[in-house]
């Protein structure tokens, strides 16, 4: 049987999930069990970026998600460092997280035309990083069920 543990570059202290597993913050690991699951995301620039002016609401979706970012699709070139306000709709839920995101690189992946985009997640409140490490464990453990 595996557990899954997740490590993340918030602040420095362990907690125990609900569901039993343990997620470790510190400001040194940076790294993070990611979920690759595809969920819709409305995303806001926080600032203008090409013809994307602030508060226009672009939609994409997730490619992978953990507690500490996520891989985001989209038609929308993005530099490092722009600043995002994101809004997950994690559909097997049925629930939104919404929290402000910072572009840490970003790939082409079809002719200038559509981007994978790192997106780390900035200042997330514990409730948020917990909810989402809860629906990751539970992703992985009803994947892990069916798949045997």
């Amino acid at each position: 049987e595996k557990e899954w543990s997740f490590v993340v570059a918030i602040k420095t202290k362990v907690k125990r999930l609900a569901a039993g597993n343990e997620y470790i913050y510190t400001d040194e690991m940076r790294r993070a069990e990611r979920l690759k699951e595809q969920n819709e995301i409305d995303m806001t620039v926080c600032g203008n970026v090409n013809k994307y002016p602030k508060a226009e609401v672009i939609h994409n979706f997730s490619k992978d998600i953990s507690v500490s970012g996520a891989k985001i699709q989209s038609p929308v070139f993005l530099p490092v460092n722009t600043l995002l306000k994101l809004h997950i709709y994690l559909e097997n839920l049925r629930q939104i997280i919404t929290v402000k995101g910072k572009v840490k690189w970003l790939k082409t992946v079809f002719d200038n035309e559509l981007y994978d985009a790192g997106v780390e997640f900035v200042n997330p409140s514990d409730e948020m990083t917990e909810k989402l490490a809860n629906y990751i464990s539970l992703q992985k453990n009803l994947h892990m069920l069916y798949s045997v």
